[in-house]
């Protein structure tokens, strides 16, 4: 029961935001009792910790899972993209954004685990672009990974991108052809050029 409450809540939260999503809500989705819910979780702040640190797991599997196939590191940026979009719903009601409002201590958490994460992902995508030289090999990794990650994180900030001018798809797709325009060799803006190509 408990793992069937974070799949509905994980859900309910993401399309509907963590704020507007009562505990009577997710009981009366799944034809519950909310005491059902409070014999597994002693309140809502615990819940939305366990649906988010829920949505990191299965994120950062899928990204791993990614990273193994060890295809063109161009192409793996832009297939780790697809799935995390897929699996955040298009951040129709900004989950990132309402969680550091709302639940501060939760999202300072998820944050230090989401850098954790990117960091290594990127340093290694990175890595194997200079090896195989499609990105250029004069660039700072560490400096390019952290700032990558920063730029992540800054593109769900709505106080600089308010989502009714800018939606994540928009967004991201944007970033993440400036990101690669910027540390791409010849050779590695030949193949994003192609990729682009591909895409349409």
């Amino acid at each position: 029961m408990k793992d069937k409450i974070i799949l509905k809540s994980t859900d309910l939260f993401l399309n509907l935001g963590f704020k507007s999503v009562t505990m009577d809500d997710i009981a009366n989705e799944m034809g519950i009792s909310k005491k059902t819910i409070y014999q597994h979780f002693q309140n809502k702040t615990k819940l939305v910790e366990a649906t988010a640190m829920h949505v990191f797991e299965k994120i950062s599997h899928g990204i791993d899972c990614i990273c193994e196939l060890n295809t063109n590191p161009i192409e793996e940026i832009y297939e780790i993209k697809k799935f995390v979009m897929l699996n955040l719903k298009d951040e129709k009601s900004s989950p990132q954004y309402q969680l550091q409002k709302y639940y501060p201590k939760i999202y300072a958490s998820l944050k230090g685990k989401q850098f954790e994460k990117m960091i290594g992902c990127v340093t290694r995508n990175l890595e194997r672009g200079v090896s195989q030289k499609l990105y250029r090999d004069t660039i700072e990794i560490d400096f390019v990974a952290r700032l990558y990650f920063n730029g992540i994180v800054s593109l769900k900030d709505q106080t600089i991108f308010p989502r009714e001018d800018f939606s994540m798809i928009m967004l991201m797709n944007n970033y993440i052809e400036y990101h690669l325009r910027g540390i791409c060799s010849s050779k590695g803006l030949e193949t994003l050029t192609q990729l682009n190509t591909n895409l349409k």
